[in-house]
């Protein structure tokens, strides 16, 4: 039996590897050419010691008090010299990839389609052989190279891989890099190139209601994370609150709809901040977050915007008083 073990290192970089039966996740890592901290090998030193996010594992009864203490174990840290995987696991590692020698992936493909859907968004699905090798988090981000230049922008996976293709949602800039390939240029074909995965936002195991915060495409990764929750459920309600400036700018709806009708336990709600829009429930983001979603601060709450939304809902929390048990953010800002 094996398991996939992803690697989160402080950069933001992430490396997935796999370890064998009864291997040790330092054993694993090095077998596969990345060095994580590690000294002693017999869980004497603390060295190598991480902190696993997710996932189940054994440690033995090897290590010794002062490399990992009673706490700090039942705290979720880890030796990662006695860490034997039970399950898939994600874990943090307080080191740089440079420092471990490990670099970020590298990956071809070309693009499958490209389609408008709405004047300010744009769906840009790639596939690709070597994409069948892809893994990252929902949640995550790669850098994609526009086609022709030196440059690259990071966009969110909206989907989860299938059949080595993935799907992005990149906003429309008027005079953007990235938009004028895809709007004028781009067609199916079209070799591109994306660097990753990477980031912290992503979604964990799930140990309480969740509250998702999705500002205009900011709705990416909640998509990709809305698969995941579809494919191993969840049992605690998941609510979604999704806000954009105009009209046009909602997308993706009928999707969230048959999230809806697939996820026991998952709901959401749409709001459109321009007064004079048709769309029935208008205002930000905030004015439709009710108490129940807060549940009195025992939420994990994802929010995925530009920086003026990521303040207003901190804000927004601290005025009422609550401290929730996570507060997972990703600021975005469009590149011209």
């Amino acid at each position: 039996m094996s398991y996939k073990i992803a690697l989160n290192f402080e950069d933001g970089v992430t490396r997935f590897i796999e370890t064998k039966a009864d291997e040790t996740v330092a054993d694993a890592a090095y077998r596969q050419g990345i060095n994580i901290p590690l000294d002693c090998r017999d869980g004497a030193c603390g060295a190598c010691k991480c902190f696993a996010e997710a996932g189940r594992y054994d440690l033995g009864e090897e290590y010794i008090e002062d490399a990992l203490s009673e706490d700090e174990a039942a705290m979720g840290y880890v030796l990662t010299c006695q860490m034997r995987p039970q399950s898939d696991c994600v874990i943090r590692v307080p080191a740089s990839s440079e420092v471990c020698k490990t670099e970020q992936a590298s990956y071809e493909a070309a693009i499958s389609a490209v389609r408008p859907l709405s004047d300010s968004t744009i769906a840009l699905s790639i596939k690709g052989e070597s994409l069948s090798r892809l893994a990252f988090l929902p949640g995550q981000y790669v850098n994609l190279g526009v086609p022709g230049t030196d440059q690259t922008r990071a966009y969110s996976f909206s989907s989860l891989p299938r059949d080595g293709e993935v799907s992005f949602l990149i906003r429309n800039v008027p005079g953007g890099l990235m938009s004028s390939f895809l709007s004028n240029l781009a067609k199916a074909g079209d070799r591109m190139t994306l660097t990753g995965p990477l980031g912290s936002f992503y979604l964990r195991d799930i140990r309480r209601p969740l509250l998702l915060l999705a500002g205009g495409t900011g709705l990416a990764p909640f998509t990709a994370m809305l698969e995941r929750i579809a494919e191993q459920g969840s049992a605690y309600p998941v609510h979604l609150v999704y806000g954009v400036t105009n009209d046009f700018d909602l997308v993706e709806m009928d999707r969230l709809e048959a999230f809806a009708a697939r996820i026991p336990g998952f709901t959401f709600s749409a709001c459109v901040a321009n007064p004079e829009s048709r769309y029935p429930q208008k205002g930000y983001v905030t004015q439709h977050i009710e108490p129940k979603h807060l549940n009195e601060g025992e939420v994990d709450i994802y929010l995925c915007g530009p920086p003026p939304m990521v303040e207003a809902v901190s804000q927004f929390i601290r005025e009422r008083g609550i401290q929730p048990a996570n507060f997972y953010y990703e600021k975005f800002a469009a590149s011209a």
